[in-house]
């Protein structure tokens, strides 16, 4: 390990940064290029970038160790503030009110840290009740008889000594508790939390690691659980589970690896954060409008099902049941929307049956959309993440349920 501190490499969200041929070793930039291309745009020094390396980070913040010696630090565009809200409204945090304070870290290091740590003694307290347990039902040839026996097969090899059982096994060794398992072993591994974290981080991996199968576990496996009275109070766990099973693994490699990254899609978070922030509020601004909300719709466009579109939102008209809005996220820096955005939003209409397409932006465009293909009016508006985001919001449900109030005072 290096006695000297890591060079740290700071990049912000789309902007190119310039590097000298010396600054960064071969096999370091080799490394960047092959493992995180989808991160950071690698170009080699060559006579194009004037025998420099040159890094334009693509739509992601986060850490990354590569070596031990240099480090990629992806800086929003966005004040940290905002994205930090963004995070409670994307993982429902901020219903589970253990996130006092935690707007006022300084870095999304420090944000991860606090919550790893959050989540570490919220394991241990739990550990302290008895983790949740349930019946699994298991079959195995035994010397002795547990629970039902197989007697179609023991009529049939009288000669077995073993006889197959069918049984229920209780214990600790299921999904609630491998996740909690995996997430700690991430967390453990990502090498982003200080001394003063992590002790009770592998304390509490230590204390499930006993109980538990580690198995990998992907984020959506957090995301539509069912709980009951005996594990309710493992939602919270499970979503800050999803935090930071979303950020680190398995969308990168582990194999090998020292450490896991920690990275945020800024496009994926803004997706989930418009549409959690629209469910929320649901109650007080659709009301009027008597609007539901769908996110991440499914519709397949043949028998086999092997064609489909992923709507990021569909609001219904509750009394009619039809379609009122689809609505799409962009998050991108451009002047004006893209033909193949604009295309894919008149799919998305015609799909659902409906007249009213809209594209969603983080900052307004310089030139925006109002336009009609047949009877489909596709739009531009901006959901904004540059002040608070409550106004921001609001400022854009006004715009979005314009049309219905000007139709509804004619």
């Amino acid at each position: 390990m290096s006695v000297t501190s890591p060079q740290i490499i700071e990049l912000t969200e789309y902007v190119p940064k310039l590097l000298g041929r010396l600054r960064l070793p071969d096999a370091v930039g080799e490394m960047l290029w092959r493992d995180y291309d989808t991160q950071v745009s690698v170009d080699f020094p060559s006579p194009k970038t004037g025998d420099r390396w040159r890094l334009t980070p693509q739509g992601w913040v986060g850490h990354i160790l590569l070596t031990p010696d240099f480090h990629i630090a992806l800086r929003p565009k966005v004040k940290l503030g905002n994205i930090l809200r963004m995070l409670e409204y994307a993982y429902d945090l901020k219903s589970f009110r253990f996130l006092s304070g935690l707007v006022d870290c300084q870095t999304l290091l420090e944000f991860y840290e606090r919550l790893a740590d959050i989540l570490a003694r919220r394991i241990l307290n739990r550990s302290r009740q008895g983790f949740y347990c349930a019946y699994i039902p298991k079959t195995e040839h035994l010397p002795y008889v547990r629970g039902r026996i197989d007697v179609r097969l023991l009529v049939t090899r009288p000669w077995d000594t073993k006889i197959q059982c069918h049984y229920e096994e209780h214990t600790t060794d299921v999904e609630e508790n491998q996740i909690l398992a995996w997430t700690l072993w991430c967390i453990a591994r990502s090498g982003l939390c200080t001394e003063s974290v992590m002790p009770t981080v592998r304390r509490a991996y230590h204390l499930l690691q006993g109980l538990v199968t580690l198995q990998p576990c992907n984020s959506r496996i957090c995301v539509g659980r069912q709980y009951n009275r005996l594990n309710e109070d493992y939602r919270p766990l499970h979503a800050l589970c999803r935090f930071f099973l979303e950020q680190t693994a398995p969308s990168h490699e582990t194999g090998i690896n020292a450490t896991l990254p920690f990275l945020v899609n800024m496009s994926q978070l803004y997706e989930h954060f418009v549409a959690e922030w629209l469910k929320a509020h649901r109650e007080t601004a659709l009301l009027t409008q008597a609007l539901d909300i769908q996110s991440q719709e499914r519709v397949y466009l043949d028998q086999s099902k092997a064609l489909y579109f992923d709507i990021d939102l569909v609001l219904y008209d509750l009394a009619t049941g039809m379609v009122r809005y689809v609505l799409d996220t962009k998050y991108k820096a451009a002047s004006k929307p893209a033909t193949a955005d604009i295309n894919q939003m008149v799919a998305y209409a015609e799909a659902k049956g409906c007249q009213e397409a809209i594209l969603i932006y983080p900052m307004p465009l310089a030139e925006p959309l109002n336009i009609k293909i047949g009877r489909i009016r596709i739009r531009s508006l901006t959901f904004s993440l540059a002040g608070d985001l409550e106004q921001a919001g609001y400022r854009f449900l006004q715009d979005l349920l314009e049309t219905d109030c000007e139709r509804s005072n004619k």
